[in-house]
Parts: C-alpha cells; sequence; structure tokens
C-alpha cells in the first residue's frame, strides 16, 4: 500500500504548475497558447515534474514542504529570467551564457527597465507558486512508491519521444530540433523551455556540433580551359598552396579528415578587378553598436550619410542576428565563420590559430595593429579574443581612459585613442563602439540626452528620438576620425570599413517601423542594413548583389591583397563572381534568384529567375555545411593543419 494519498494530488500540481509556465512563456513569446508545441511541451513536463517531486521527498515534512517552495521558485526565476532576455535580446540564452553571466549586471538599468515593462508576466509566472497558501505536505515514499514513480518519469518520455518521431523529420521538425539542430528560438516553441534547456546542457556537456545529414553538392570547380585567344587573361582564384590530398593520405584524425575533403571540393572565389585595389592602405574597421540606416540621416548625421553614399554603397546587405548578438555578430563580420550555438564564439576562437582575421594578417606585413572597445575591457572576454585576432587591445579598466557614464561617447574615445597611431603608419585599427547601446531613452541614455537637442524637432516617439541621438554620436566620432585623418595628410590612403554588430533590437517592432515609415518583413527586410566602405577620392559605387556581413572579411582581404584561402571562408568575396548567399541564424537565405524562409520552407523567387526544389535542396545543404564546419573549425582549431 502507498502511506502517503496526497502524493498523487501534489505531483498533479506540480505538473499543472509547469506546464502553466510553459504555456505563459509560450504567449509571451507567440501570441498563443495553442501552437504545435503545446503537446510536447505538457508531455515532457510530466517527468520533469515528477523529478521535482522525488528532490523534494527525501528529508523530513518541514525540510521537504521549504524545498517545494524552492523548486518552485527557481522554476518561476528561469522562466521570469528566459523571458526578460527574450524580450531584450530575441533569443534564450543557455546554460554557458548563464555561467558566464556576471557581465550582465553592467546592464542594470536596462535589466531593471525590462522588468518594469514585462511586469505583467513576471507576475502571471510566480504566481504559479503562490496560487496556494500552504502547499500540501510531503512524505518520505517507499521504494516500491519510488519505482513506480521511475516507471511513470520513463513512460513519459518515451511518449514524448514516440510523438517527435511520428512527426514530420524535415529541417526545424521537433525531430530535427531534438536530435540535430540547435535553434533556441524554435526549439522553445515547438518542444518548450524545459526540453530545450535540457538538451542545451546535454549538448554543451557532451560536445554535440550541428549536424550534418548529407555532403553539401558542391563540386570542385574544374580547372580553366586554355584560352583560345594566347592573350585572354587567365583565371586566377584566391586560395593557398594547400596540398589537401596530402593532407588527407596523411590525417589519422577522422573528423579532421572530413574537413579537408569537404574544404577541397568548395569552389574558390576568383580574383577580380579589385584585387589589391587598396594593398598599403591604412585600414580601420568599426563595429557599429546597433547601426542601421535609420540612424543615416541627411540632416543630423550628415557624416554617416556621406560615407554611405559617396563611397561603395551596399544595397543589398545584411547584418543578421545571432544567438550571442554583439559578440557573434564581430565573431561572423571578422572571421568569416558562423557562430556555434550554446557559447561564445568569438571567446573561443581566442584559444585557437586565427590566420585569416585582418589583425594577424596585417601585423605580418608590419601594420601596427590596436583594437579599442570604450566599455569594460573584459565584456564578451574581448581581453582574450583580441589579442587572438593580432591587436594590441585598450578598453576600459585597461588603458583606455574616458568618461564612464552609460553609453559611453565614441567621440571621446576617437579623441583619447588617434594620437596613438596617426602618425605611425602602415596601420591597422579596430573600434569596437558602445553609444548606440539601448536603452533608448533619455532618462536613461547618456548619449541620447547628450544630443537630444538635435533630435527634438524630428516627428518620432521619445525611443526613435533617443535612438537617432544615440547615433549622433556615432555620427561625430566618424567626422572627428575623418578631420584628423584629413589633417595627417593620410585620407586618401585609409580605407574606412563600418558595419553593425545587430539591427537596433531595442526598439520595438512598431517603433523600427515609425522610422521605416512602412510595415518591416521579419525574416530578411528586418536585418537589412549598410555596410561602408570609403576613402577620400573614391569614385562611388552602388553594388546591388545580395551580400552579409558574413562577406566582409573575404571582401576586404581581396581589396587589400593579402593572401588567404577562400575556401576556408563561410563567406565570399562581394566583388567575385561567385554565386552571391545571405546566412540567417534560421538558416534561411537569400540568393540572387530569391528568398527562402526556412522555418516556414517557402520560396520567394525574384522577377525573372526559375528555381526548382533541387535547387532550394542544394543551397539549403551548403547553408547546413556552412554552419557544420564552422562549428567543426573552432572545436578542432582547424586552421592550424592548413597554415603550418
Amino acid at each position: 500500500m502507498i502511506r502517503n494519498i496526497k502524493i498523487p494530488h501534489f505531483i498533479l500540481y506540480f505538473i499543472l504548475s509547469t506546464f502553466y509556465m510553459e504555456s505563459i512563456l509560450r504567449l509571451s513569446v507567440t501570441g498563443s497558447l495553442l501552437a504545435s508545441g503545446s503537446i510536447l511541451s505538457l508531455i515532457f513536463s510530466i517527468p520533469f515534474s515528477i523529478v521535482l517531486y522525488m528532490l523534494c521527498s527525501f528529508f523530513k515534512e518541514k525540510t521537504n514542504h521549504v524545498l517545494c517552495y524552492i523548486t518552485l521558485g527557481l522554476s518561476a526565476f528561469i522562466f521570469s529570467s528566459q523571458l526578460l532576455y527574450y524580450k531584450t535580446f530575441k533569443t534564450f540564452y543557455t546554460l554557458y551564457s548563464a555561467a558566464n553571466a556576471g557581465q550582465i549586471f553592467e546592464l542594470w538599468r536596462d535589466i531593471i527597465a525590462s522588468i518594469a515593462k514585462n511586469l505583467v508576466w513576471i507576475i502571471l509566472l510566480i504566481s504559479s507558486v503562490l496560487l496556494r497558501k500552504k502547499l500540501p505536505s510531503i512524505k518520505r515514499p517507499d521504494r516500491r512508491y519510488r519505482i513506480f514513480l521511475a516507471c511513470c518519469i520513463l513512460l513519459f518520455h518515451l511518449t514524448g519521444l514516440a510523438f517527435i518521431y511520428a512527426g514530420g523529420r524535415g529541417q526545424y521538425s521537433a525531430y530535427d530540433l531534438y536530435f540535430e539542430s540547435s535553434y533556441p528560438v524554435l526549439s522553445v516553441k515547438k518542444l518548450g523551455l524545459i526540453t530545450s534547456m535540457r538538451l542545451d546542457v546535454q549538448r554543451l556537456f557532451l560536445g554535440q556540433s550541428p549536424a550534418l545529414a548529407e555532403r553539401p553538392r558542391n563540386p570542385q570547380p574544374a580547372p580553366p580551359k586554355a584560352a583560345d585567344d594566347p592573350k585572354e587573361k587567365k583565371i586566377e582564384y584566391n586560395i593557398m598552396d594547400i596540398d589537401f590530398s596530402q593532407l588527407i593520405s596523411a590525417e589519422k584524425n577522422e573528423t579532421v579528415k572530413g574537413m579537408h575533403q569537404y574544404f577541397q571540393q568548395v569552389e574558390p572565389t576568383s580574383k577580380n578587378e579589385y584585387t589589391g585595389k587598396y594593398k598599403g592602405y591604412n585600414l580601420i574597421l568599426i563595429t557599429a553598436e546597433s547601426f542601421s540606416p535609420y540612424a543615416v540621416r541627411r540632416d543630423v548625421t550628415p557624416t554617416l550619410y556621406k560615407l554611405v553614399n559617396e563611397g561603395y554603397n551596399f544595397t543589398n546587405f545584411y547584418t543578421p542576428i545571432w544567438g550571442v548578438s554583439t559578440s557573434d555578430g564581430e565573431y561572423v563580420a571578422y572571421t568569416s565563420l558562423l557562430p556555434k550555438t550554446g557559447v561564445w564564439s568569438f571567446y573561443k576562437s581566442g584559444k585557437i590559430s586565427m590566420p585569416f582575421v585582418l589583425g594577424n594578417q596585417l601585423k605580418s606585413l608590419g601594420y601596427k595593429t590596436l583594437a579599442y572597445h570604450n566599455n569594460t575591457y573584459t565584456y564578451y572576454r574581448r581581453d582574450v579574443s583580441y589579442p587572438n585576432m593580432g591587436y594590441a587591445y585598450k578598453g576600459l579598466g585597461n588603458g583606455l581612459e574616458v568618461e564612464k557614464t552609460w553609453p559611453e561617447s565614441d567621440l571621446e574615445m576617437m579623441e583619447k585613442t588617434i594620437p596613438e597611431y596617426i602618425a605611425k603608419e602602415p596601420f591597422h585599427i579596430y573600434y569596437m563602439t558602445v553609444s548606440g547601446h539601448m536603452r533608448y531613452s533619455f532618462a536613461g541614455n547618456a548619449m541620447a540626452l547628450k544630443n537630444k537637442k538635435y533630435v527634438r524637432d524630428l516627428p518620432y516617439s521619445e525611443p526613435c528620438k533617443a535612438y537617432i541621438a544615440c547615433q549622433i554620436e556615432l555620427d561625430r566620432a566618424v567626422e572627428y576620425l575623418l578631420n584628423k585623418l584629413e589633417e595627417a595628410g593620410i585620407a586618401d590612403r585609409t580605407l574606412i570599413a563600418l558595419s553593425s554588430d545587430h539591427y537596433p533590437y531595442g526598439l520595438e517592432i512598431n517603433e523600427l517601423e515609425e522610422l521605416a515609415g512602412h510595415p518591416i518583413e521579419k525574416n530578411f527586410e528586418l536585418f537589412k542594413n549598410n555596410f561602408i566602405l570609403y576613402t577620400k577620392g573614391m569614385e562611388p559605387l552602388v553594388i546591388d548583389r545580395p551580400c552579409s556581413s558574413l562577406d566582409i572579411l573575404p571582401t576586404l582581404s581581396n581589396l587589400m591583397g593579402l593572401e588567404y584561402d577562400s575556401r576556408l571562408l563561410m563567406g565570399r568575396d562581394i566583388f567575385s563572381d561567385s554565386e552571391p548567399l545571405v546566412v540567417f541564424n534560421n538558416k534561411s537565405f537569400i540568393t540572387d534568384k530569391g528568398f527562402y524562409n526556412a522555418e516556414s520552407r517557402v520560396f520567394i523567387q525574384k522577377q525573372g529567375a526559375k528555381v526548382d526544389e533541387d535547387y532550394i535542396k542544394a543551397t539549403s545543404e551548403t547553408v547546413n555545411a556552412k554552419f557544420f564546419y564552422s562549428s567543426r573549425i573552432l572545436e578542432t582549431n582547424y586552421y592550424k593543419y592548413v597554415s603550418k
């Protein structure tokens, strides 16, 4: 006989509380309670709830009673923190990010504002703990009942797996998200937060990578045929002298051998009329916090407007958002690799060979290479990643002394740092700015308040005005930089490249639409951005081919005439004749033939383009391979095998 008849009643309470929190989170994220993942969420909530009950049943009644409140309270805290994280960063945090969360408290103002904004949701989540004034007492169950509960855990877990196996197995199906792909936003929607976090823990500790079902159909190009006309120029490729066949035959590690085989057959990009056009130039790279086309205005940001319209104007450029927003945005742009889900890829790259990044490339050619960030120098462990990229690095706390406001001034950073390199050519400088950081309010943002007078008469709401006011500080910083280059007589031999880490997600979608003046398509248009490439005296050029931040490194490497192997990067030189491919975090893509939404599995063809299922499948396989091999490069320190 079971000694405690209240046990089933209490387990039911635990199950309902857990599923209730899953439902509130789903409602806040999707706007619907009846999403496709609700059933799976309920099924997987049952074994989780039984496990929690068992954890609360090992001690005396009073201790068990306290543990019940602690476990339910902790669950409510996790759900609430994930909700706040999603509302702020448009994704869910991983265990890896949570373990490195100490730095997030530097954003305490934003955290408080987010809590206030989402207070109703948070109250609904914690109400599951407070619904009863007194939880039932829990006595320690006997051995037979524990065996029974263990069987229930196994039964409901297998039931959940049966539902997963019974469904489809296409990309982003429940099966794919459970066993192969790691995409937290969809995983939470289709499997539930509890299951998604459990899978995250498994993948982190077991070292799992994205799966690759098939080898992409991307054959090695045949060597150029001898031209009939002997005067015809021979095609040259941006490749290095790497004997993959020899590497394959000598390699014993099967993972590395498979990577040699893959990269051997990747199509390289050809050299072109832009190859080496800016060879020997100084190079200034800027990652501008939350920069977007809405920050480019002739009236209040004339310098940014000038650079966009008088330089190389990329009218079809995208800055996708990734799992670790700013850090992943930097990583993609300046390594031409896709980030691995669940970790800080840029930080991880600080411990491996990175021979193709611009800092290391130009440093080897005798350039002075410096990096600056006008916020805490250890944030996202830039103190590890930047030096490994070849830079002597200064940030707030290790040599860069700017006034500590929130956010800090980009203009002041320029004023303090330019004297350190302006007379020491050739130089390559990297800036990570912070003035454009959310929260966009005149009450909580020092840069917005500083430049408030310039946006006072703009026909927008306060958050939109505050956003533009923040970007005015970037505009003033770039203006100061241009003036100093001009004074030093080197403006015409210094190339400036500026891109964003991500779109300004600190603004709500309706506020972005207010700035855009029309409804924004959320899978592609939301991420459309400017990439500034400018030097004094250059002939303006409009480039309308689809391209993205993944293409920045190979494009700059080609323009500066650097030796690199285009097969080993995931982006491509924008000026090459290679087929354009823009890759998004959810594995959607854009080519010159149209737009493919991986979540809805719909391809929207451009006018005049003809696309069949084979094309979509082949391109999807290429996208999957880019994610897969990017992770493998990070995990295996692959570049050390090919750059000896």
